[in-house]
């Protein structure tokens, strides 16, 4: 700690922030100002915060704990699902500022399979972790996986659109069980299609009736 100079360090980290920063806003669409349901205007909160965040994107000095960055430079990316409010909602200066914009397709079965394998902290690999220090073995087919993407479209497709979030509530749902008497069981667990669709149907068929 003696040989670092934290003020230069805080200095170019500032310099680097300003040039080269990213700022990346999710969940832009919870601000969007929706019509209100008696017919008047657009939610009043949401567009004060919107023109909270419009100087900051528009290029201003925000002071922090290092000291005051200019956002003049900065690059300002926005996200947001939009299935109740739209971009048109949001306020005409705001929507100015990301004239760039970009609409992404919903996700397939492969890319829930993927998802589901391919990342370092895939979702399959971290519940066989988990499950792996109580001593029983999580081993995932190639058929469980397509047969766990399918159940996560179809429920996206049935139900609320989720996203990739949806994989989470289905793998929970499908290794309650195991995960409460992993303690008492021992050996390997053998996550195929038919383990799948015995614990999981029922589930489906509940997302189908809600459609």
């Amino acid at each position: 700690d003696k040989l670092i100079d934290r003020e230069d360090i805080n200095g170019e980290a500032l310099k680097r922030a300003e040039s080269e920063g990213i700022i990346f806003l999710d969940e832009i669409d919870k601000i969007a100002g929706r019509q209100t349901a008696g017919g008047g205007g657009p939610d009043v909160s949401r567009e004060g915060v919107q023109r909270d965040i419009l100087p900051i994107v528009e290029g201003s000095t925000v002071n922090t704990k290092y000291g005051p960055v200019k956002t003049d430079h900065m690059l300002f990316i926005a996200a947001g699902a939009f299935h109740v409010a739209k971009v048109e909602d949001l306020i005409p200066e705001l929507q100015g500022r990301f004239p760039i914009r970009v609409t992404l397709d919903s996700l397939t079965v492969e890319d829930f399979k993927r998802i589901l394998v391919e990342p370092e902290n895939a979702l399959t690999k971290q519940y066989a972790a988990l499950i792996g220090t109580e001593g029983v073995k999580l081993v995932f087919t190639d058929d469980g996986v397509e047969a766990l993407a399918t159940f996560a479209y179809e429920a996206n497709e049935n139900a609320e659109n989720l996203g990739a979030r949806r994989l989470h509530g289905i793998l929970e749902q499908l290794l309650e069980e195991v995960s409460f008497e992993a303690d008492s069981m021992q050996g390997e667990v053998v996550i195929d299609r038919a383990y799948v669709n015995a614990r999981l149907k029922h589930h489906m068929d509940l997302a189908a009736l809600k459609k």
